[in-house]
């Protein structure tokens, strides 16, 4: 009977150890061999943070509220120093995130051809409305954005050899960055962009296609963020 009740035990605190380790494994990675043209070299910490590779999956998984805060994460392409990559990591995150609410706008006109709210690729309006969302979208969001703040940072010293298939040989710096920005404040931005791009069109049937395309932008965001459509 003893040894039943060491058995389950036992059992018990494996499953335990087991789930802990799962855990620490969404949040944060080992750095891996995988075959770079570059070595790293120091860091801010022994693993790399899960946040970089999704920013929104990582708060889910550690409970973070997020129906009151959305999640973003964005990583600087290699600079000639620590300081230099994380002040434009951390400069460019407004700029990041009205890119990626641009290309969800721009994305969901593209794909809209079916239905009531069908609209046609090849209408010159539409093609007119398009380039606009490409080319000046992404400026006129990102002085819509407020409230987005960085709140953790990570750094990697990375050696670039043309040993490992680099272009040339330097050190270079990146640096990521996670911000969580108040939903109200993210929606309210997402309303005032399909505002904008409404506003654009003066034909009232294709105007009002380009709303019905547009409906519920808040929601159908943060779904394509998260893999749900």
């Amino acid at each position: 009977m003893k040894s039943i009740f060491l058995l389950m035990a036992f059992i018990i605190l494996s499953g335990c150890s087991s789930t802990d380790k799962d855990d620490r494994k969404l949040e944060e990675r080992e750095h891996e061999n995988l075959q770079r043209d570059y070595i790293v070299k120091d860091a801010s910490s022994k693993f790399r943070p899960g946040w970089i590779e999704d920013a929104e999956v990582w708060a889910k998984n550690y409970s973070y509220d997020l129906k009151k805060y959305r999640f973003f994460s964005f990583e600087s392409e290699p600079k000639i120093s620590r300081t230099m990559a994380c002040n434009l990591a951390k400069a460019n995150t407004k700029a990041d995130i009205a890119g990626e609410i641009t290309t969800f706008i721009d994305k969901t006109l593209s794909e809209s051809t079916e239905g009531e709210a069908g609209i046609d690729p090849n209408n010159p309006t539409i093609n007119s409305l398009r380039q606009y969302v490409s080319n000046n979208l992404t400026s006129k969001i990102q002085s819509l954005i407020y409230g987005a703040a960085v709140v953790k940072t990570y750094w990697e010293k990375r050696s670039f050899s043309t040993d490992l298939g680099a272009k040339k040989d330097y050190i270079g710096y990146t640096c990521g960055v996670l911000v969580r920005m108040p939903a109200s404040r993210l929606n309210r931005a997402i309303d005032q962009a399909v505002e904008i791009v409404s506003n654009r069109v003066k034909d009232k049937e294709m105007k009002e296609k380009v709303e019905k395309a547009l409906k519920n932008a808040n929601e159908n965001f943060q779904k394509a963020r998260q893999g749900e459509i």
